[in-house]
């Protein structure tokens, strides 16, 4: 019997070879992949930093941010594309996740196509989340037949503003209320075409 082939009540099951769910980018600074098992410790101490979680959802206890990342895998499973977990080159530390979200697909109740991010409190300041959130949106509209994209960020989030304008997205909507879980927040949106957004690169 073939190594790869297992019997099964008298029939032979072959196994696939195990791939990957999404694609692997690299910039000067990151390594952007789906998340993976071996993120999760990471992942659970981000859900309990106040500062990192104020405005993408608030505190969880380890169960709950399991639930959180394996939604984030789920999207890659099923819509092909979701959140990169987000790695440092030079220690392979696990500092946040960001990119394309839009939970249910176009089927769904988001409010468009997103790129979305958040890094943990010791990565803040550094410009990794505008390094892969340049990356994530390149590689969206290259992929995904985006023509447009949105930031959804709370009005107090005054460092996720000033991102979504230094990556080009301008105020478009205004306390726009999120689908649920999230019906509790407002949010404004921040958004550019893909067109502009390729005027710029």
């Amino acid at each position: 019997m073939p190594s790869h082939a297992l019997a099964c009540g008298g029939v032979f099951v072959y196994l696939a070879q195990m791939t990957t769910i999404g694609p692997t980018l690299i910039t000067a600074r990151l390594i952007l992949r789906p998340p993976q098992h071996e993120d999760f410790d990471g992942f659970a101490a981000m859900a309990q930093e106040e500062e990192t979680m104020r405005f993408i959802g608030g505190l969880a206890p380890r169960d709950a941010a399991w639930r959180g990342m394996a939604s984030l895998a789920g999207s890659w499973a099923m819509l092909g594309y979701g959140m990169f977990s987000v790695i440092r080159r030079d220690t392979n530390e696990w500092i946040g996740r960001l990119g394309p979200w839009r939970p249910g697909g176009k089927e769904g109740n988001w409010p468009g196509d997103e790129v979305g991010w958040g890094v943990r409190a010791s990565a803040m300041g550094q410009g990794f989340a505008q390094e892969g959130a340049i990356a994530a949106t390149d590689w969206a509209f290259d992929n995904l037949g985006w023509d447009h994209v949105i930031h959804c960020i709370d009005k107090r989030n005054l460092p996720s503003i000033k991102l979504a304008e230094r990556l080009g997205s301008q105020l478009e909507t205004e306390d726009v209320q999120l689908a649920p879980p999230f019906e509790m927040h407002k949010v404004d949106l921040y958004g550019q075409s893909k067109a502009a957004w390729r005027a710029r690169r």
